[in-house]
Formats: structure tokens, C-alpha cells, sequence
């Protein structure tokens, strides 16, 4: 994601009139069991609302939704036994406890010289998303267990089983040099007995 897609990206967010069950605003709470929940939380609430991503975005205040800033440094956080201090890496702390693994993207970026953070959460295609052993959901702007919300469990499980593969996005904001590298297209045209296009553009 370019920095100008971020900030496009934060600005969207922060229009939103109150937060909601895919969408978390923090300041500086760090603390990681509870980032490890809200990422099940919106991961699972984000594929209940069909929405293609979840987000946790620090430095931005939860209730005016201005950007405040934040001190939280994801990337420069280390994690050691029970959350408590260490040499592991947060993301990679956290993906660890992640059942089934998911893509959580880091991104870091200064507004009006003020540090943002925002994690961009994948939603949960298969299985609800645990983290440990329990998943969680967002009600409204909470975080909840989600074992406490049979029905919202039930439907979770209704998406997984109807939900065709194929709809599914494997990688946003390429650019089309980006998707000709991710694909091997010419093996496609060979498929279909067909020879491929001159150009770029065509192929795409």
C-alpha cells in the first residue's frame, strides 16, 4: 500500500461516524493479548459483513476521530513467554497464536506529523479466526466472545460452507506489472489455445 493510498485508506476510516464491527480505533494500548483478541474479533466480524478487510488503526482518538498520534511501535515490540517481554517479534508473536493463519498487514505512516498506525486484517474464510483458543466477535463497537453469540457463530459457519473460493481476493493493490509477475499467464493462453496478447493492457 503506497503512502497515499494509506492516507486515503485512514481518512475513509476516520469518516465513519462511530466505530464499528470491523473497524477499531486505539491510542496507545499495547498491550498484546488484547491485540491478539481484537484481531480475531475483526477478522470474524469483517467476514460476517462481507467486508474485504478488517482494521485497527492507533492514533486516532475512539470518539472525536481525529488523528491524535500514537506511541505504539509495532515493529520495534518484542514478546517474550505470557506477553510479557522478550526477543520474538510482535507480528510474528501474534500470528503464531492465530488459528488458522490469516494475513495481518503492518502499516506505519506520519499525518500532519503525527505517527499512525494501521493493522489491515484479513477476514476469516474457512473457520472462525481463534486467537489461543477462543475466538471472539465484535457486537457493535465490543469486543465478545463469540461463543456467548450462538446465532452470529451459526451464520459465520452458514459463509464458510457457501462461500465459492473463487470470490475470494489473493492480493489487492497490485499494479499490472505486479499481477503479470503473480501469474503465469502465458501457461493460461496455452490452455485455452490461444496466443497471448501483444500487451499489458490486453492481457490484464
Amino acid at each position: 500500500m503506497t503512502p497515499d493510498e494509506l492516507h486515503h485508506l485512514i481518512k475513509d476510516l476516520c469518516s465513519h461516524p462511530q466505530e464499528c464491527e470491523w473497524i477499531e480505533f486505539k491510542c496507545n494500548n499495547e498491550h498484546p493479548e488484547d491485540i491478539g483478541e481484537y484481531i480475531s474479533a475483526l477478522s470474524n466480524s469483517a467476514a460476517l459483513h462481507a467486508k474485504p478487510r478488517g482494521y485497527i488503526v492507533w492514533g486516532v482518538d475512539d470518539k472525536t476521530h481525529r488523528v491524535v498520534g500514537t506511541q505504539f511501535l509495532p515493529r520495534m515490540k518484542k514478546i517474550g513467554s505470557q506477553g510479557k517481554n522478550g526477543n520474538q517479534e510482535l507480528e510474528s508473536w501474534l500470528l503464531n497464536q492465530l488459528t488458522p493463519g490469516i494475513e495481518v498487514c503492518f502499516h506505519e505512516i506520519l499525518i500532519d506529523g503525527l505517527p499512525v498506525v494501521v493493522f489491515e486484517i484479513q477476514p476469516a474464510f474457512s473457520h472462525p479466526v481463534r486467537f489461543k483458543s477462543n475466538a471472539f466477535i465484535r457486537v457493535g463497537s465490543y469486543k465478545k466472545n463469540l461463543k456467548d453469540y450462538p446465532e452470529k457463530e451459526r451464520k459465520l459457519w452458514e459463509l464458510f460452507q457457501f462461500a465459492p473460493f473463487e470470490k475470494g481476493i489473493a492480493k489487492e493493490s497490485l499494479s499490472d506489472e505486479q499481477v503479470l509477475q503473480e501469474l503465469d499467464y502465458v501457461s493460461y493462453f496455452q490452455l485455452i489455445e490461444q496466443p497471448p496478447p501483444d500487451n499489458r493492457l490486453s492481457i490484464i
